[in-house]
This record gives structure tokens, sequence and C-alpha cells, in this order.
């Protein structure tokens, strides 16, 4: 075997097809985990109507359409 012909290993880091297998589910993981956290932490936000938090007890246009919907023609 000729010294010449023998090419130096490079670290797995430093090859870049590795981050492109790793990373992308390791990013999907995270944004994941983000989500777990913002939906458990704003499970009880107050809706809100026009930039404005809604009184309770008043209702939102989507919970009005819905209603609507449900109700039988009179």
């Amino acid at each position: 075997m000729n010294k010449d012909s023998i090419k130096p290993v490079m670290p797995w880091w430093r090859v870049p097809m590795v981050w492109l297998v790793v990373g992308g589910p390791a990013l999907v993981v995270v944004a994941s985990v983000v989500t777990l956290v913002i939906a458990v932490h704003g499970a009880d936000v107050p809706l809100l109507r026009h930039g404005v938090a809604a009184p309770s007890g008043a209702h939102v246009p989507a919970e009005d359409a819905s209603r609507h919907a449900a109700e039988p023609r009179r």
C-alpha cells in the first residue's frame, strides 16, 4: 500500500451529511417540546375579541357560529 493513497479520516462532526441526518430529527424534537410547553402553560388563556380579553360569559364569533349551526331552524 502506498502512503500517499491513505486519506486521513475526518471526525463525524466534520461531515456535513451527518448534520442533515441528525439535525433534522433533533430540530423536530426540540420544536415538539416547545409546542408542548406552550400548550401546557397557555391552556387557560382567555379568548380574545379584537385584541382585548373578552369578559367572562361573553361569546366570541366562533362560539356564536357553532351554536347557530347546532340549533334547529324555527
